[in-house]
């Protein structure tokens, strides 16, 4: 096989590209598994200027060409590169990658040379693990907490602007914990509404349309009636999940934000 005409040469379409890329790909006794995330993953989101996002897992740095197409993008075909080693921790807790783990939840393998292993190594970053589940919620849930408590405090004090602003910090902090509390990971804000219709977090509370226009709303102008409306969902989940500790160090400052 010639290395050199790895690069991804344009087909007509996205679809002749992937197929034309695959197929040297698979060829290569260096590459171990292709696996398919993005857009094309998630059913209904594709669009006519989506492409394929492809990560390309080698056995080892062994494969200097290939390594040299890693972050390869066109309009057809964006490519990611990566170890077998490098695989395996993509994406997990305490990475610098770790903002990666939700690419892998709606993964496809396309190819696994290795009989399955790819598969499991990516089974593995689709949920969170139960301790991984519960500590991730934990810290999230204070952060939570911090942040609302913060934009509140402002709004008591007549500072509505500096309100607003830790008002939308709080929303991410949101968003993992409700996901945490039910070992998922959270998804990137374009799949959000995806996400809570294809698999509810199982409060009607939480559904998309509530939930989406919760966040908006605190997101336009940090609203504290609904802030504190969050914040009362977000605590009975929580302390139903046993996370009581967490918030019980809050004491009396949580007052603030439970409704009035």
């Amino acid at each position: 096989m010639v290395r050199d005409s790895y690069a991804p040469v344009p087909g007509r379409t996205p679809e002749e590209t992937l197929r034309a890329f695959t197929s040297r790909a698979t060829a290569d006794p260096g590459v171990v598994g292709l696996v398919l995330s993005g857009s094309r993953v998630h059913a209904g989101m594709p669009t006519a200027r989506s492409d394929y996002d492809l990560h390309v897992v080698v056995r080892d740095e062994s494969v200097p060409v290939l390594a040299a197409l890693d972050r390869f993008r066109s309009a057809h075909l964006d490519l990611v590169v990566i170890t077998l080693a490098e695989f395996r921790t993509r994406g997990m807790p305490g990475r610098p990658d770790s903002f990666a783990r939700y690419s892998y939840v709606h993964a496809e393998v396309l190819f696994d040379r290795l009989d399955g292993t790819v598969a499991e190594i990516l089974d593995e970053k689709r949920t969170l693990g139960a301790d991984e589940a519960r500590d991730a919620a934990a810290g999230w849930l204070d952060a939570y907490v911090n942040q609302t408590y913060r934009s509140l405090k402002s709004y008591r004090d007549d500072r509505p602007d500096l309100g607003r602003l830790d008002a939308a910090e709080s929303v991410p902090y949101a968003l993992e914990v409700l996901f945490a509390l039910h070992r998922r990971v959270r998804p990137y804000n374009k799949y959000l509404r995806w996400e809570l219709e294809r698999q509810p977090l199982g409060d009607p509370r939480w559904d998309a349309d509530r939930l989406l226009s919760a966040l908006g709303r605190i997101l336009a102008d940090g609203d504290p009636p609904t802030q504190r409306a969050l914040f009362a969902g977000v605590e009975e989940a929580a302390r139903r999940a046993g996370h009581d500790e967490v918030l019980d160090a809050w004491g009396t400052d949580l007052g603030l934000l439970r409704p009035r």
